[in-house]
C-alpha cells in the first residue's frame, strides 16, 4: 500500500491521535515536514491519502507552500483519493475547491460544544458522531462550505465546522488533540488566550479535566478516522459503529 501523506505546518501541530489510529491499522503513513522546507509534490499518484495538519498562519498568507498545496489537494480530489484537513488544513481544502477563508466573528479557543448537522445528506457520516460532544478549538479565522460539499458540524461561535465532499473530510476543530498537544498549545500560543471570554478559555480551564475530556474526544476521532479511511481499510474488523459503541 502506498503511505497516506500527512502535511506538518508547523513542529507543535503533528498528526497526534491521528497517527495512533493509522498505527493501530498499520496503515503507513509519511510526514512531509513543511515547516522544515520539504517541498510539496507535485503530483499524488505516490500516496495513498493526503492528510493536511494545522498551524498559526493564515491560508490567505503569500507563501509558497500554500499555492502548491491547494494544488495538489485538487488533483487529489478529482482523483477521489481521502483528503483530510484538520484547522488550517479544513481551510486549504475548502479554499482549493472553490470556498473562501474569512475572520469569523471570534475567536475561537478551548474546549467548545460541536453538534452534529442532521440533514438527508450526510446519512453516510451520522453514523459515526454523537448528536454533541465537546471538541479542542484553536482558530481566529473559518471556512466557507465550498459548491459540492455538506456541512457536518457546527457550533454556537463558528458555525461551518465540518464539511464533507465525496472522499474529503474538513475540519475546522482539532480531533487529533492528545494531551501533550492540549499543554504545549497552552504554553506556546499563550498570548493568544492573554484576554479570556465566552469563546476564548484560559490554560486552567483548558486543562482542567484535561485527560477525560481527551479520552472522550478520541472516542469521538476515531470512529471518524475510521469512517474517512473506509476506502483504505476495506476488510477491516473493527468498524465505525462498533467503536462509538465502546
Amino acid at each position: 500500500m502506498q503511505p497516506i501523506l500527512v502535511f506538518r505546518h508547523i513542529e507543535c501541530e503533528g498528526p497526534g491521535f491521528f497517527g495512533t489510529v493509522l498505527d493501530r491499522h498499520a496503515l503507513p503513513y509519511r510526514i512531509i515536514q513543511v515547516d522544515n522546507g520539504e517541498p510539496v509534490p507535485r503530483d499524488s499518484s505516490g500516496a495513498a491519502a493526503l492528510v493536511f495538519m494545522g498551524g498559526p498562519m493564515s491560508v490567505n498568507d503569500p507563501l509558497p507552500w500554500i499555492s502548491a498545496e491547494l494544488a495538489l489537494i485538487r488533483q487529489a480530489v478529482d482523483r477521489n483519493l481521502p483528503v483530510l484537513g484538520h484547522c488550517l488544513g479544513g481551510q486549504l481544502i475548502s479554499r482549493a475547491l472553490g470556498g473562501e477563508i474569512t475572520r469569523n466573528p471570534v475567536t475561537e479557543i478551548g474546549w467548545h460544544d460541536v453538534t452534529r448537522v442532521d440533514d438527508a445528506l450526510t446519512t453516510d457520516w451520522r453514523r459515526c458522531l454523537p448528536a454533541r460532544f465537546e471538541a479542542f478549538h484553536w482558530h481566529g479565522e473559518t471556512f466557507s462550505i465550498p459548491p459540492g460539499a455538506q456541512r457536518i458540524l457546527q457550533s454556537a461561535f463558528c458555525p461551518n465546522q465540518a464539511f464533507v465532499i465525496n472522499n474529503a473530510l474538513a475540519l475546522q476543530c482539532h480531533i487529533e488533540m492528545t494531551t501533550a498537544m492540549v499543554d504545549t498549545w497552552a504554553d506556546i500560543y499563550q498570548h493568544e488566550t492573554a484576554t479570556p471570554s465566552i469563546s476564548v478559555q484560559t490554560r486552567d480551564t483548558m486543562l482542567t479535566d484535561l485527560d477525560e475530556r481527551v479520552a472522550a474526544l478520541q472516542t469521538v476521532a476515531e470512529a471518524l478516522y475510521l469512517r474517512w479511511l473506509e476506502p483504505l481499510l476495506c476488510g477491516a474488523s473493527v468498524s465505525t459503529a462498533e467503536i462509538i459503541r465502546r
